[in-house]
């Protein structure tokens, strides 16, 4: 959730800080107070365009900062391995919500610290910007993939994203609850896209396919002649130095021999006792005093350099007379020879010529394009085929189940939203493509087709309903996902959500912002007090006038929080423009009114 959110001189807010509530916040004050401030600091953290004309008059820079608290499932998905893509949410990593966000952030060199992100912008007066991730700095893209799976906006501008029809197929997909259905049929997918670029590739094969074939053919049989192994060309020339050294190595070794112990090689007696010999003496005459102590120990010590000596002499022994002949060094050459002349035309160690020849071996058998081959591959799509068109009749199955359900209760939500006579149809069918009707994602095509009113033409969702109306169908569409998904671990942000709304409908949407703040966080920006008196956390925005010893700065707008009484006041302004005591106890009253217990998530709709 959204834990902080920091401002500074961003449009008329000179420094503000809001700390939304876990549930519902309202964000009110008089119009042109500089309320859409908050939703473009929002949106900047989001990665969205920078404007210089944004920055506060007499500021080199404005600045935002958004502070998202995650859970802790959220932050142990970053270590658990789950990375395979189930078809929504981030198509990378197979998460959603604030894990896809801690995926994606680590993907970006940036993990939580102590569960949390931090996601920050400036925008520069002359134009530019700079994007930070936890003290980072990234591309501003960064920001928005994973404040995308933290935020969602539904305000005038943002609501054109549900028009895609790929949003509309995740969202239905996110109802549905089809991860498996989804996961099963991007198997069978993938793997019928595999074959069909395998056998693309071969049918297009051409004169310069079958040189490549011959060239590979050629290689692999000589580096099979040759037969190389990993490591043997190191190995011969540590041989070969040995043998150009046999000489120096021979004199070095016997003379150490000899004076480590004399009877490893015909050493001259008048060379005089050897190391081992001396040692042995020393020992027995310790070992003569009869004194106990440290001549004993001593004693043990000397026998332990001999053991010590008596290893080094054998190893030493070993090493003479294995240095090879003349004719030897020839064959290592020669084979050195054949190794390296291996190693540059495919090394440059002969680990890579082995690995080189074992895929031109794999891509041979693609570039012999026999008929027969090909028809065998042919035979083997076949059946691919037929198992990724099972899979996406089970997930369209799923689809078309979860479409009328989500139409039908979004439809009942929208007549307790101040549109009766409005509907929402989720409409799946199967893709009109005769050759082969399956893509990435099964083979629906799926359409939200909305009705605002009664009579009403059924037109695409983004085309046929105002700002405000289109806010409310995504509330409804979201409560319906909640009850049935449970907790969206997002921040929901509705702006316009009540225009055009007041009375016994203003009551109605705050319950249900209400009810949908009890599994995700929603802030809201509202004008209605009916609105406002749900939330857990409220926050006004103030317009001042400028100071007199700085009016160039124009005038300042000021966020609070209110609480208690401060909040009675604020209730009973927007209620009524004014603060008497009739509107302060409508304010009151209305307040304890919107305290009742909210229906628990799924009982369907709120006031039935």
């Amino acid at each position: 959730m959204l834990e902080e959110l920091d401002i500074r001189n961003l449009g008329p807010i000179r420094e503000a800080t809001i700390a939304p509530a876990a549930g519902m916040t309202a964000i009110t004050g008089e119009t042109g107070a500089g309320k859409s401030m908050l939703l473009s600091a929002i949106r900047l953290v989001s990665g969205g365009a920078a404007e210089s004309s944004r920055v506060s008059a007499g500021a080199d820079e404005a600045w935002a900062q958004a502070i998202f608290a995650l859970s802790d499932d959220a932050v142990a998905s970053e270590h658990s391995g789950d990375t395979n893509d189930a078809g929504s949410g981030d198509a990378d990593s197979g998460f959603t919500g604030a894990a896809a966000a801690v995926a994606k952030a680590h993907d970006a060199g940036v993990d939580p610290e102590d569960g949390e992100l931090f996601l920050s912008r400036t925008v520069r007066a002359s134009g530019r910007s700079r994007a930070v991730l936890g003290g980072k700095s990234v591309p501003r893209s960064v920001l928005g993939a994973i404040a995308g799976e933290l935020v969602t906006i539904h305000g005038q501008t943002d609501q054109l994203k549900i028009a895609a029809s790929s949003r509309q197929r995740e969202f239905l997909d996110r109802v549905a609850g089809d991860e498996a259905e989804l996961a099963a049929y991007r198997k069978a997918w993938d793997a019928l896209a595999a074959m069909d670029e395998r056998l693309e590739r071969l049918r297009s094969q051409e004169s310069s396919a079958r040189q490549q074939a011959d060239y590979l053919r050629e290689s692999i049989d000589r580096i099979n002649r040759i037969d190389p192994q990993p490591g043997e060309d190191e190995e011969l020339k540590a041989r070969r130095e040995r043998i150009e050294n046999a000489a120096d190595i021979a004199q070095g070794v016997g003379s150490a021999l000899g004076a480590l112990d004399a009877s490893q090689v015909d050493v001259d007696a008048a060379d005089g006792a050897s190391a081992v010999e001396l040692i042995n003496h020393a020992v027995t005459s310790l070992r003569a005093i009869r004194v106990g102590g440290t001549f004993s120990e001593q004693a043990d010590r000397l026998e332990s350099i001999n053991a010590d000596l008596g290893d080094v002499v054998f190893a030493l022994s070993q090493e003479l007379g294995d240095e090879g002949s003349v004719e030897d060094l020839d064959q290592i050459n020669g084979r050195i020879h054949e190794l390296g002349d291996l190693a540059r035309r495919w090394g440059p160690t002969l680990a890579d010529v082995l690995a080189w020849r074992d895929k031109a071996a794999f891509d041979l058998e693609d570039l012999d394009a026999s008929p027969e081959k090909v028809a065998e591959l042919e035979s083997e799509r076949q059946t691919l085929y037929d198992a990724a068109l099972a899979a996406a009749d089970v997930l369209s199955a799923a689809r078309v189940a979860a479409a009328a359900d989500l139409g039908a209760r979004v439809t009942e939500e929208l007549g307790s939203l101040a549109m009766l006579g409005a509907s929402l149809e989720v409409r799946v069918t199967p893709r009109d493509k005769a050759d082969d009707p399956l893509g990435p994602y099964g083979r629906d095509d799926i359409a939200f087709l909305f009705t605002p009113f009664e009579g009403s033409p059924q037109l695409p969702m983004g085309k046929s309903a105002s700002g405000g109306e289109l806010s409310r169908l995504m509330l409804a569409l979201e409560l319906v996902a909640a009850d049935t998904r449970g907790g969206a671990d997002q921040t929901f942000i509705f702006d316009e959500v009540d225009a055009g709304v007041g009375g016994k409908a203003a009551v109605e949407l705050g319950k249900r912002l209400a009810r949908l703040a009890r599994s995700a966080q929603v802030i809201v920006v509202t004008h209605l007090a009916q609105v406002a008196s749900w939330a857990d956390a409220q926050f006004v925005v103030t317009k001042e006038p400028p100071d007199a010893d700085d009016d160039d700065l124009g005038v300042v707008t000021t966020i609070a929080e209110v609480s208690g009484e401060t909040r009675v006041h604020e209730i009973a302004r927007m209620l009524s423009g004014s603060e008497s005591e009739a509107s302060l106890d409508h304010a009151r009253e209305l307040l304890s009114d919107s305290r009742l217990t909210l229906p628990l998530a799924g009982a369907g709709a709120a006031g039935d």
